[in-house]
């Protein structure tokens, strides 16, 4: 059974954070919150967790599609490509925030299992508790929502209850409060236009 670890998500205690890196660093899988849903993910340069977290998933690795979490717009630009300037204007302003840019992948982004992603979707929650764990890790954190099978509620919010359901597969869940049941806005800026594939919590428009 995963660890349950209360961390203050206003003002995370650094010693815990400290204990949820150890566990990425060692490939383990954890779940944490967001400004949007929960979110379970790994160490992106971590290719045994990747594997770990696809095989829960049940998709194949080399057709995952790749999105992390970095710590601010700086940290984006290590691992993404033509950014040019209207794109960086509208992504300055809407983050961190809710939101998930579809954006060609630099050659700092690691091979999945021998394949090179050409598109990653990059990631700055509006959250203390996963940005703070980016930064002590020092690289991105591979995201992925966590969703259930219940119809009427999709993404499950109590973490209690998602260390109940989920507790079996993942090694630490993290309780930061109560999530919402609402992810991120999907946007696609690979044109150098802003195309939402998924209309989430986040409101591109309003970033113009």
């Amino acid at each position: 059974m995963a660890e349950f670890l209360r961390i203050n998500p206003d003002n995370p205690q650094e010693r815990k954070l400290e204990e949820v890196v150890d566990v990425l660093r060692a490939g383990g899988l954890v779940i944490y919150p967001t400004d949007t849903v929960y979110g379970i993910g790994c160490d992106l340069y971590n290719q045994n967790a990747v594997k770990r977290l696809c095989q829960w998933k049940g998709i194949n690795p080399k057709k995952m599609n790749l999105s992390f979490i970095c710590y601010d717009l700086s940290d984006i630009t290590n691992y993404v490509r033509g950014m040019d300037t209207p794109v960086f204007r509208v992504l300055k302003k809407a983050l961190p925030g809710p939101f998930t840019f579809i954006m060609e992948a630099s050659s700092k982004v690691p091979k999945i299992v021998g394949v090179k992603k050409k598109q990653v979707g990059i990631r700055v929650p509006d959250h203390n508790i996963p940005r703070e764990l980016v930064r002590l890790l020092g690289n991105p954190i591979i995201t992925s929502s966590l969703k259930t099978s219940d119809e009427i509620l999709e993404y499950p919010t109590d973490p209690e209850l998602i260390a109940e359901d989920f507790g079996n597969d993942v090694d630490l869940v993290i309780d930061g409060g109560a999530g919402h049941n609402m992810a991120s806005t999907v946007v696609d800026c690979t044109s150098g236009d802003f195309e939402v594939l998924r209309k989430g919590l986040g409101d591109i428009e309003l970033y113009y």
